[in-house]
């Protein structure tokens, strides 16, 4: 029988671990989410991921946390290494979720990228407008964009809404769009992986599906 397992996840990788909790059968993982505008506020994320740790490790098996360094500067990797807990891998969800190939392929081919994923799409106002105050000062875009050259827009799903929303974001700002469309990239083949392993190694066909 599997243990029980939780996940601490950015908020922003939410919609996507409950999809691939649906698709796989995880039945024994639990998730629980801290508030994604902290990567507004980078050096707030250590200390709460650290609390929510210590909030559950009695409760559970296994806690993977579903970060990547996310402009922590490494102060992240310090806390979980002491509490002896794992996290996704690479700089940001970026990286882990194009693939490290591609996302180094796309960062050498136009160095000034600014990127979206479907979560940001979805909270572009909040996330970017509303903080950077672009709908009331126009005037600021070239002060934060002006030396970006395209838009990315890295999509989990197949959306067409997502898309012209992602399309009028570049308009917005004023950068050319492309889109790539990368699926759960490693984050995916990362939970896999992870929940194998707390399954002590049996071979569950729900995580080789």
């Amino acid at each position: 029988m599997s243990e029980r397992v939780l996940i601490i996840a950015c908020g922003a990788l939410a919609r996507e671990i409950v999809a691939l909790k649906r698709r796989f059968g995880w039945h024994h993982l639990d998730m629980q989410c801290i508030d994604a505008r902290l990567h507004n506020r980078p050096a707030l994320i250590p200390e709460r991921v650290r609390q929510k740790i210590r909030d559950n490790k009695e409760r559970y098996n296994r806690i993977f946390v579903a970060y990547a360094d996310c402009g922590t500067g490494g102060l992240l990797d310090r806390v979980l290494a002491d509490e002896q807990v794992e996290r996704l891998p690479g700089a940001h969800c970026y990286q882990f979720l194009a693939g490290v190939d591609r996302f180094e392929a796309l960062a050498d081919s136009a160095p000034g990228t600014f990127y979206l994923t479907d979560f940001l799409v979805r909270h572009f106002d909040k996330l970017v407008m509303g903080p950077l105050k672009l709908e009331s000062h126009p005037e600021l875009r070239d002060a934060y964009f002006g030396n970006y050259t395209r838009l990315v827009y890295l999509s989990q799903t197949i959306d067409a809404e997502l898309k012209e929303l992602a399309e009028r974001a570049a308009r917005r700002l004023g950068l050319p769009f492309e889109h790539v469309h990368c699926g759960y990239g490693a984050l995916e083949q990362n939970l896999k992986t992870w929940l194998k392993e707390s399954n002590d190694g049996q071979e569950d066909t729900c995580l080789l599906a």
